[in-house]
């Protein structure tokens, strides 16, 4: 079974519609010791796959739009916050206290982006002192273990250096590997959705649709920037004491609009915007955003037909199940980072390919639940891991390919444009079928800078 096989059949997709995907492989995109390549390919196809399959039941097709996957367009997409620039400036990926640091007897990966997980990194550490030799020193005085625990404690990020044997029987490991890689099913029985079809310009599935995005950082920001892409009308919204990263906002924020919203103060304004919404995506971990009634099962009870898509680090089982997490520290803990560096330094994946190819998974979640209430109804829900993601490239995906493929040289795809936060030098959006979009309608605004109201 090819990779795109495996995940179309995971996301409940007709094994015969596989064929509709053609492939252009290109040499030299995302390469790695791990099959990265193979595993984002088949991301992206999908999605891109769910995207017509939606499109043909909505505009009653006879067939399903071709669907092509371009290696060049996905490695491309994949770095999209390399390819960034804002008015020529290129933003900061790391900040300097996220990265590897040697430990006593090991290494460990540290994430401190946000002011608030720098500040709780040095409090578990007991510094004051942000300097890079400073952390450097206490660090390697420290094991790996101790340091992941009081970091975590502290309310941190870090995580230690494991290899890939050590994290199979690891308990998260354990539990990860016993679940599915795209979690589905019913909520209810609700009535059958029925779409209008898209009778003019490209072919959008998810025209119409409201979408409710209540994520941060990447992955979850990805999937509702592809449903962005295709139609829907998304809006995002975020605590006002907790702002996203500007260069951040600024890559995933194509195609969206952006508010801010305290769940608790500002309830009644988040009900009317539910009471209108048809997709709920949610970025946070497992259960936390349940005391504000925002569980499927909570949401689906307000809100009968509506579909609600979940992403977390470790998933929502196993003890790690209520532990933040970043792509770059599910690559340590999985082995990931191990397999990919050298007996004296841990490395990296080309990409953080965990966040982009499980935001593209998630988006085709979606996609394919709505397809499946046209048909049958219910209220749906999709659920993600970046964990279960690194547990399917860890198990080595390039099985071979479905459909169509050819080989050419390398190819990437940039565009600019003015929008309220400057130029913007950016990657166009890797998801392509015939007859539909080829860019978002509308660039990135200000954070948090757009009314709690629908379009």
């Amino acid at each position: 079974m090819s990779d795109i096989q495996y995940v179309w059949s995971a996301l409940g997709g007709d094994p015969a519609l596989v064929r509709r995907i053609s492939v252009t492989a290109r040499k030299g995109a995302l390469e790695a010791r791990l099959p990265v390549r193979e595993s984002a390919r088949a991301c992206v196809g999908v999605c891109a796959l769910a995207a017509a399959e939606s499109v043909a039941r909505r505009n009653g097709l006879g067939e399903v739009p071709g669907v092509r996957v371009d290696d060049g367009a996905v490695a491309t997409a994949f770095v999209s916050e390399r390819h960034l620039l804002v008015d020529g400036r290129a933003p900061v990926t790391f900040a300097p206290l996220s990265r590897f640091w040697r430990t006593a007897d090991g290494w460990v990966r540290t994430h401190a982006n946000y002011p608030h997980h720098r500040a709780r990194l040095l409090s578990a550490l007991g510094l004051s002192d942000d300097r890079v030799s400073v952390v450097e020193s206490v660090l390697a005085g420290r094991s790996a273990l101790e340091v992941e625990e009081a970091v975590y404690a502290a309310g941190g990020l870090a995580v230690a250096l494991r290899t890939p044997e050590e994290w199979a029987v690891h308990p998260q490991g354990v539990a990860v590997a016993g679940r599915p890689l795209v979690e589905r099913g019913r909520l209810d029985t609700t009535h059958a959705r029925v779409l209008a079809p898209v009778d003019s310009g490209p072919l959008l599935p998810a025209a119409g649709l409201r979408v409710l995005d209540l994520t941060r950082v990447i992955a979850g920001p990805v999937a509702t920037r592809a449903l962005a892409l295709l139609g829907a009308d998304v809006l995002r919204v975020d605590a006002p004491q907790l702002p996203e990263l500007p260069d951040q906002h600024a890559d995933t924020g194509f195609g969206k609009r952006s508010t801010r919203l305290d769940l608790v103060a500002d309830r009644r304004v988040f009900e009317e915007l539910l009471a209108a919404a048809d997709v709920v995506v949610t970025g946070y971990r497992p259960g936390a955003l349940d005391r504000f009634g925002l569980s499927p099962e909570a949401l689906a009870e307000r809100r009968p037909g509506v579909v609600v898509a979940q992403l977390s680090a470790w998933g929502a089982y196993g003890p790690w199940r209520e532990r933040r997490g970043f792509d770059s520290l599910v690559q340590v803990a999985t082995g990931i980072a191990a397999v990919e560096g050298s007996p004296e330094r841990p490395g990296a994946l080309p990409a953080q390919a965990l966040d982009h190819g499980t935001g593209y998974l998630l988006a085709a979640g979606v996609l394919r639940a709505l397809t499946e209430q046209s048909y049958d109804g219910g209220s749906r829900f999709v659920r993600l891991a970046l964990a279960r993601t690194a547990a399917w490239l860890m198990d080595g995906v390039g099985r071979g390919d479905a459909g169509d493929l050819t080989h050419d040289g390398p190819d990437g795809r940039l565009a600019e444009t003015d929008s309220p936060l400057g130029r913007l030098r950016y990657a166009l959006p890797p998801v392509s079928f015939a007859g539909g979009p080829v860019d978002w309608g509308r660039p990135p605004g200000g954070w948090g800078s757009d009314p709690a109201r629908w379009a």
